[in-house]
């Protein structure tokens, strides 16, 4: 199993823009599950590495970190973009498929 997973967040849903997406991560795997404190009912753990969460440049440079402090890691490529073309008149188009109501 990896010590540590390198990949490329996704945008979160309150983002329109992509500019929070270009860096990559680099965040250690649990080392012990998680437990709930009895009085006040808090989830936590004993292990502390996993409130570590790096940021890199590049891909490589996050490698190359790992492969320093000789940490076994996982890598996670991001899934490529399709984007569909639109146009607003594609909405009143002759050849429509389906019926364009309100």
């Amino acid at each position: 199993m990896p010590d540590v997973r390198i990949y490329q967040p996704s945008k979160t849903a309150m983002q329109s823009g992509r500019a929070n997406i270009k860096k990559w991560v680099l965040e250690f795997e649990p080392g012990s599950r998680k437990e709930t404190d009895t009085l006040m009912g808090w989830t936590g753990s004993r292990d502390t590495n996993g409130q570590i969460r790096m940021r890199f440049a590049s891909k490589e440079d996050a490698v190359a970190f790992a492969q320093k402090h000789k940490l076994s890691y996982q890598v996670s490529d991001p899934k490529k973009r399709r984007i569909k073309p639109k146009a607003y008149s594609d909405n009143f188009a002759f050849g429509r498929k389906t019926l364009w109501t309100h």
